[in-house]
């Protein structure tokens, strides 16, 4: 995983929806049978902005930006289904986002404007990583183990996590999805 230097008192934060349970824990257990050394550190989930730098002067607007993204997005299903990878171009295997594409995207894209503003160094691609840098017999192995995987839960928060002096991501807060549903067949 590639994280920013820092300046002077910067953190790195992440924001992601956190996989819940019980999946959140058969995905850590799995990532940790595969041999991946961040099993424990990093809690399953899908990104929604990768490591960036904060100065702990800007949390306070990052805040509020992100509990408007939270209100003007409401709760959506979310099913993980099936294994993939992203080699060649880099060594992870990962379960798949079947269903609920277009709110992670839409979640996604919201996330990163204003204070979080940042170019994209590949297409967003919602998934949730259970073997990252490991042999290509690991990753092979992650996406044979978990090929049936299946699982569906509702979206209705997202967090922001800290990565903290000992390398483990913890939610710094949280933000709940408190927006209205599209009607369907609604006019604009």
């Amino acid at each position: 995983m590639k994280l920013p230097e820092l300046v002077g008192d910067q953190v790195i934060v992440g924001v992601a929806i956190t996989v819940p349970e019980p999946y959140g824990t058969q995905l850590q257990d799995a990532r940790a049978r595969l041999g991946d050394p961040m099993a424990a550190y990093i809690p399953p989930h899908i990104t929604l902005l990768g490591p960036t730098a904060l100065a702990p002067r800007d949390a306070e607007r990052v805040d509020a930006h992100l509990e408007q993204v939270a209100a003007s997005h409401a709760p959506f299903v979310v099913r993980l289904r099936g294994t993939a990878t992203f080699r060649p171009v880099s060594p992870v295997a990962f379960v798949q986002v079947a269903d609920g594409i277009a709110g992670c995207e839409a979640l996604e894209t919201a996330v990163r404007t204003g204070p979080l503003a940042q170019d994209l160094r590949f297409h967003y691609h919602p998934h949730v990583t259970v073997a990252h840098e490991l042999s290509d017999e690991q990753l092979d192995e992650a996406m044979d183990s978990l090929a049936d995987y299946d699982a569906t839960f509702v979206v209705t928060r997202f967090h922001c996590y800290l990565r903290g002096d000992d390398e483990v991501w913890r939610p710094r807060s949280e933000y709940r999805l408190t927006g209205r549903a599209a009607q369907r067949g609604a006019r604009a």
